[in-house]
Parts: structure tokens; C-alpha cells; sequence
């Protein structure tokens, strides 16, 4: 069998364009209603993201998406629209995804620091290693190398987000949802193998074959 690349391993694209959508459809709808800040115009937007998301969740079902990832992508554009309906505020939809990446760049640094590097943990339980990468100072080292590229793209995202929130611009703030979603994704997937596979030896066996102390594959 072939080794597998972090893009084979991680996929990422068709979730972050599931993400786009509903995010999409609140924005069409806001201006279509009048994008005056009314009642009326916030919850016609927050029902067409809840819809988005239920059409894209009954997609991905019917096609054998993980239920519990469709599961938890409804439930995120519901509390979003929920914080928009409670507020009365437009740009608030964008709230729960501004929390999300500071959360997650918190995180994922962390994990960086403590030597559990969250990269390590998805990569090894999608291919049933659970925890035996950690025992490769290789890997490990790999994993944690990779992981800074995700913390990156979280801040990145704030950096841009955070002004455009705090300046209430809805339409720009969704079009950087979108353009920084799927595209972001997709580009942190493409370059986090050359950055794993920088800090793995020659004649390292790959992210399939962790060796037990890193030692094993330099016996002769």
C-alpha cells in the first residue's frame, strides 16, 4: 500500500465548502432584504444560513458523510443564527466562527508546547494509530513542525476578521469567510506534508510505520 499523503489523510476542502454555504446564503439574503439592520432583515438572513446548513447537512447524510460531523456543522450555523436573532445585530452571525479561531489557535499552540501536537492526534486517529506516532521523536517532531501552519492560519483569519467585525461590515466580513474558508484549508493541507516530511529522516517509513524510539530504522 501506498503512503499516504496529509491531503489523502485530512481531505478538508468539501467541509470548508459545506462551511461557505450557509454563510453565503446569510449574506444574499441580509441584502436582499434590505441590509438596514432590522428585525426583519436579520431573521430572514439567519433562517436562509439554518436552511443552507440543513440542505448541505441532508446532502452530505444521503452521500455517507460522518453523522456526527453533519451533526455538529448544524448545530455551529444554528447557534450562530441564534446569537444574531438575540442580538438584533447583523454581523453578530460571525460571533461563534471569531470565538472558534481564537479557540482554536489557543489550542492548537498548546498542543504544540505539551508535546500532544493536535496534527499528530487527527492524522494518527484517522489511521488507527491513536498514540503511537508520539513514541517516534521523528514524527512527533514532524507533527509539531506542521501544527504551527494551523495555529498561523487561525491567527491570520483573526487578524482580518477582528477589524472587519468591530467595523460592522457584514458583506466584507462574509466575503473573507468564504475567501479565507476553503481556500486557507486546502492551501494548510498542501503544505503541511513538506513541513512533517522536512523533519523525518531518510529512510524514515512514513506516517503509516511509526517506529517505537526512533531508532529502529537506523539499525543495519
Amino acid at each position: 500500500m501506498s503512503e499516504p499523503t496529509l491531503r489523502d489523510v485530512l481531505g478538508g476542502r468539501a467541509g470548508a465548502i459545506d462551511a461557505s454555504v450557509p454563510v453565503v446564503a446569510f449574506v444574499v439574503v441580509w441584502l436582499a432584504a434590505g441590509a438596514d439592520g432590522s428585525v426583519a432583515a436579520v431573521g430572514w438572513a439567519a433562517g436562509a444560513a439554518v436552511l443552507g446548513a440543513a440542505v448541505v447537512a441532508a446532502v452530505r447524510l444521503a452521500t455517507g458523510g460522518r453523522p456526527r460531523a453533519v451533526l455538529v456543522g448544524l448545530l455551529g450555523v444554528a447557534l450562530a443564527a441564534g446569537v444574531t436573532l438575540v442580538t438584533g445585530r447583523a454581523v453578530d452571525f460571525f460571533l461563534v466562527q471569531l470565538v472558534s479561531n481564537a479557540v482554536s489557535a489557543l489550542g492548537w499552540a498548546v498542543s504544540i508546547v505539551v508535546r500532544w501536537p493536535l496534527l499528530g492526534i487527527v492524522v494518527g486517529a484517522a489511521l488507527g494509530q491513536r498514540t503511537r506516532w508520539r513514541r517516534d521523536p521523528d514524527l512527533l517532531r514532524g507533527y509539531q513542525r506542521a501544527s504551527w501552519l494551523w495555529v498561523l492560519q487561525y491567527v491570520l483569519r483573526l487578524a482580518v476578521f477582528v477589524p472587519l467585525y468591530l467595523a460592522d461590515a457584514v458583506v466584507a466580513l462574509g466575503a473573507a469567510r468564504v475567501l479565507l474558508s476553503w481556500p486557507l484549508v486546502a492551501l494548510c493541507v498542501a503544505l503541511s506534508w513538506p513541513l512533517l516530511r522536512s523533519a523525518l529522516p531518510k529512510g524514515h517509513q512514513g506516517l503509516r510505520h511509526p517506529s517505537s524510539d526512533g531508532e529502529d530504522r537506523h539499525e543495519t
